[in-house]
């Protein structure tokens, strides 16, 4: 029997027994739909081995992420080629969390995983809302012809969530009809206030990470300046510990576009904070 120690490639400061965890983070290292720079299925892996590279307390919530009590589960095994196969694979396990008593925390991959996530915690949340930070709308009806694209996931989640339960930070990016439906429904955010007419509502948090300045997450897929920088993020976390956040995601990390790995480090600290939360 070898005696070790061994490394530990799941994220630090993990809860090791999942019956005994609160929050579960799921891997969904899927980019089937991209369109302009793929390679966001490479971020959950990058991702848990830049977590070693950070301390396990917060000082900006005065929090450890042993009083998270959150359970690395792993990525999931996609049959790459069959977006809607990988659709209903993370919505089951999703639902299997939701089962269990348990909240998600979800690892992206592109975008439109979010989509499978929404709908099995939406069975739980009659009164569902999404908190959504994006540089870009994601309200296209279809991409070239494809109704399942992660340019198109918020139109779909709008399906099932009413659009005055949508609320949209960050955005600067999308197509005129798209900033028409933000117009129509008030969906999108400039101050916090904006968001306080969701303080009664179970809250879904999801994070593109191209919501940040290009300056500071260059390693993304469809880089778009004008951005956040990290500390504004990291202040509309703050307001959100108010909220009821009943799960989250952090998506469109492409870590090879930045081979200094800082954007790596940045959606790493981007997680660590945002678990602070929920």
């Amino acid at each position: 029997m070898l005696e070790g120690p061994f490394l530990d490639r799941n994220w630090m400061g993990q809860n090791p027994d999942y019956d005994s965890s609160d929050i579960i983070m799921l891997g969904m290292p899927f980019d089937g739909t991209v369109s302009y720079r793929p390679g966001s299925r490479f971020a959950p892996e990058q991702i848990r081995l830049a977590s070693w590279g950070l301390e396990e307390y917060s000082p900006e919530f005065d929090k450890d992420l042993a009083d998270v009590n959150f359970h690395d589960a792993g990525d999931l095994e996609f049959p790459l080629g069959n977006t809607y196969a990988c659709l209903d694979l993370i919505e089951k396990n999703v639902d299997q969390i939701y089962k269990d008593g348990k909240k998600v925390f979800g690892i992206g991959g592109e975008h439109l995983v979010t989509l499978p996530e929404v709908k099995a915690v939406s069975k739980y949340y009659k009164d569902l809302a999404i908190i959504h930070f994006d540089a870009h709308t994601d309200l296209r009806e279809e991409y070239l012809g494809q109704e399942m694209s992660h340019s198109a996931v918020i139109r779909h989640i709008s399906k099932f969530i009413e659009p005055k339960n949508i609320k949209q930070v960050g955005i600067r990016s999308g197509m005129k009809e798209e900033w028409e439906f933000m117009k129509k429904n008030n969906t999108l955010c400039h101050k916090y206030s904006d968001i306080d007419c969701l303080k009664d509502k179970s809250i879904f948090v999801t994070v593109d990470l191209d919501c940040l300045d290009p300056s500071v997450m260059s390693g993304t897929g469809t880089p778009e300046p004008g951005g956040m920088s990290f500390n504004e993020l990291s202040d509309w976390f703050k307001y959100l510990k108010s909220f009821n956040i009943v799960g989250a995601d952090v998506v469109e990390l492409a870590p090879d576009y930045d081979n200094s790995g800082v954007s790596t480090a940045v959606a790493t600290k981007v997680i660590r904070e945002l678990l602070m939360v929920i």
